[in-house]
């Protein structure tokens, strides 16, 4: 009867990574095998995945683009805004002056407590905190050490000519290592996954049924090839989309909530009118 002592889990990692890996492929399949042999778990499988994604890419690769982004007008006066910061219920709004180009700072929407405190004495550009700017070519490894370093939490991204081409907050980025993070689109889990906003749109998980959207919608989508609503946009995008991405099909326009790099979490929903359908063909 063998007496040794049982291995440690460091030991058997150890061993099995002996052989040395020539390339990044190697490395994935040596990973992929102490999965196997039960030496890491999913979640840490795909962490150590997610950080090796994060070191090839850029800011590009999963920023909000320029025409996805909420932003304020330092012009405007707190009564026209504060509504518009209550709707989206970000915590952070680059704030522009004159042009979406020349974006002068970031507003906090804690610091509006400030204007209900004392209104009279309240201006904008006191409250603003800087804005950091990023090129697109940006490592996203790179900028995580700087978001720590700084303690900041959101980053304008320019392109070549200093134009404005989108933001990253510090969660799109830890996003590709851990997965999705909750924020303000999540459903509370006791929540239908269809629900109604007061635009007249519905918010749905990305898991529905397509026979539960269906039933919801009077459609007929079918479910021979997916099984999900999510299935069914990722298939008409051709790719995992991002955030803020959208489709049209069929009558709908499906705009996306919550995605990270491995799937898509939560759509906005709106039911297209064939006027309005017309229209975004010819445009």
């Amino acid at each position: 009867m063998d007496e040794s002592p049982k291995r440690s889990m460091l030991e058997r990692l150890s061993s099995l990574l002996l052989r040395e890996p020539e390339d990044r492929d190697q490395l994935v399949e040596l990973l992929h095998g102490a999965h196997e042999k039960k030496l890491l778990d999913a979640d840490a499988l795909s962490m150590i995945e997610g950080v090796m994604q994060v070191s090839e890419m850029q800011a590009r690769d999963v920023m909000i683009p320029r025409s996805q982004m909420d932003m304020i007008d330092v012009e405007e006066v707190p009564d026209e805004f504060i509504p518009f910061v209550i709707e989206t219920a970000h915590s952070r709004f680059p704030v522009y002056e004159k042009s979406k180009d020349n974006v002068i700072g970031i507003l906090l929407a804690k610091d509006l407590l400030r204007y209900y405190s004392n209104s009279n004495d309240f201006d904008v550009r006191d409250m603003l905190r800087p804005a950091v700017f990023v090129p697109e070519s940006k490592r996203l490894n790179i900028l995580l050490r700087e978001f720590k370093a700084n303690r900041n939490h959101i980053a304008i991204i320019v392109d070549e000519y200093g134009g404005v081409a989108g933001l990253v907050t510090i969660e799109d980025v830890l996003e590709q290592i851990v997965g999705d993070i909750e924020d303000e689109f999540d459903f509370d889990e006791t929540e239908d996954n269809i629900i109604p906003d007061k635009s007249g749109r519905f918010r749905v998980k990305a898991v529905t049924e397509i026979e539960d959207f269906n039933e919801h919608f009077k459609v007929k989508f079918s479910d021979e090839d997916f099984d999900t609503v999510g299935g069914l946009v990722v298939n008409q995008f051709g790719r995992v989309p991002k955030r803020g991405e959208a489709v049209t099909f069929d009558g709908f326009k499906f705009s996306v909530l919550r995605a990270d790099s491995r799937m898509v979490h939560s759509m906005q929903v709106e039911k297209i009118e064939p006027a309005e359908l017309g229209e975004l063909k010819a445009g």
